[in-house]
């Protein structure tokens, strides 16, 4: 069984007080490891060696040094690139695939993208008049924004924590990373990868726990942070503002989805089940930008309805490694029960289950792990719950719909704004139902696409802010200007 510990100033450590929490596995129930419970004594410590290493050997380092040593981390990463795969599947139980192919290689990724970001980045200059004649000259100059604070959600989470710790490194700042109780794995084992390239001790810290009156609250409320970082539900990231609120500290939110999938007749059809299909059920459905209402245009409405049922009754469960398994369960019975809760209220408001809501048979060696079914529901109203809520689960309703205006006012009829995904072959149709959409990212004809130099974000209660390349370097940078007079 592993104990996973504390990250804090370059070593591995125990909670003063020996607190520690189960981490049971999401496949079978079976306990794996206990994980050290920070409070705030862990806290105070990893926030006051981040402090200490902002006014360090880290805070007087140039940026190519900077830009190398990140180098240095997404290397060591691919160096010990199975590890991370391992940690991973057992925290949540995925797909061996997804996790190998996505989410690690993009967490090394992560380091170099940024690293090449700020080694490129232009400042401003501006010329300017003064009434002597000689003039003045005004440039600008950006520095670290100081020890910044990270939570992480459990979906996908080397992924979603290096987006964040490698910006804020990238740009000289220090960290201090709180990941979700539910998938603490990654996140200490990078602590090896960062004392193994050299990285500063007290550079990145990790303290594990949970959020209110907990290590979350003790960081996002601790006066000497000095911008938080937080990927996960809108609820949250709404305590964690008013924490801000105290000292007057910068945000940056990614925060909860109820994505719209539009689909139109003149379609790609194989392309457009298939994209539906990955957006909606790809990794339990447990993705911020995954597809949870499809709008479906009246002609091949039937037809898409039938085909996306035979794509979900067609899912191979099994554990990350099993050959041909491509489905796993939630992240915990917690979550499960959560769900569940939702695919009743879709039965309970008179939802037609076109397949899935309830719980698969599962051999007995899984029979006690976090399984759902995927699920498809028609003919509910857009008040029903399912509809209107986000349930971050397996699980879409498809509607038709007859014209532009009206789909785009459904998919606009909703509290957050985070993404969408249209398919359709017409050029200027794609283009217009692109502006009419108030999200923070549309794919067309496609989904999951991303080039990392482009902005990243939700509208509406989906978030605050932009990530993604040089987007990125808003938040964890403080931007000066410098006036000369000449």
């Amino acid at each position: 069984m592993n104990s996973i510990q504390h990250f804090i100033n370059g070593k591995y450590q125990d909670s003063s007080d020996g607190r520690t929490f189960e981490k049971r596995s999401p496949l079978d129930g079976q306990l794996i490891g206990r994980v050290c419970e920070g409070g705030q004594a862990e806290i105070d410590a990893a926030v006051a060696a981040a402090r200490a290493a902002l006014h360090g050997d880290w805070g007087r380092m140039n940026v190519a040094a900077r830009v190398d040593m990140l180098y240095a981390i997404a290397d060591g990463i691919t160096q010990r690139f199975d590890d991370f795969v391992a940690a991973e599947e057992a925290d949540t139980g995925q797909p061996h695939h997804v996790i190998a192919h996505a989410f690690v290689p993009r967490g090394a990724a992560n380091f170099k993208i940024f690293a090449d970001t700020i080694k490129n980045v232009p400042t401003e200059s501006f010329r300017m008049d003064t009434p002597d004649g000689r003039g003045a000259l005004n440039y600008s100059i950006r520095k670290p924004k100081g020890v910044v604070a990270v939570i992480s959600p459990w979906n996908a989470p080397f992924m979603l924590m290096t987006w964040k710790v490698g910006p804020a490194l990238a740009c000289g700042n220090t960290v201090v990373v709180k990941p979700s109780e539910e998938t603490p794995a990654t996140a200490a084992l990078l602590g090896e990868v960062m004392n193994a390239v050299g990285v500063p001790p007290g550079v990145y810290n990790v303290v594990h726990g949970f959020g209110p009156d907990a290590a979350g609250e003790f960081l996002t409320r601790h006066e000497e942070v000095d911008a938080i970082t937080f990927t996960g539900e809108t609820s949250t990231g709404t305590a964690i503002m008013k924490a801000a609120a105290e000292g007057i500290r910068d945000v940056s939110f990614e925060l909860g989805g109820k994505n719209a999938g539009i689909v139109f007749a003149d379609c790609n059809f194989e392309d457009a089940c298939e994209g539906i299909f990955r957006s909606a059920f790809m990794n339990t459905g447990q993705v911020c930008l995954g597809t949870e209402r499809v709008y479906v245009e009246r002609p091949i409405f039937e037809r898409f309805v039938a085909a996306l049922k035979a794509r979900c009754e067609a899912v191979k469960y099994g554990r990350p490694t099993d050959k041909g398994a491509n489905y796993g369960p939630l992240i915990s019975q917690e979550h499960k029960r959560k769900v569940l809760s939702y695919y009743a209220k879709a039965v309970a408001d008179g939802a037609t289950v076109v397949t899935g809501g309830g719980v698969p048979a599962m051999p007995p060696e899984l029979a006690n792990g976090a399984w759902v079914q995927p699920t498809i529901w028609t003919g509910l109203p857009e008040t029903a719950a399912v509809v209107r809520e986000e349930i971050f689960g397996p699980c879409c309703h498809i509607r038709p719909f007859d014209s532009e205006e009206e789909v785009a006012a459904l998919a606009n009829a909703n509290r957050y704004g985070l993404s969408t995904t249209i398919w359709t072959n017409d050029l200027g149709r794609a283009h217009r139902m692109a502006e009419a959409i108030e999200v923070g990212i549309t794919w067309i004809n496609s989904w999951f696409l991303r080039d990392l130099r482009t902005p990243f974000g939700g509208s509406k209660q989906s978030g605050i802010g932009r990530e993604g390349g040089v987007h990125s370097l808003e938040f964890y940078t403080e931007l000066r200007n410098v006036c000369v007079k000449l």
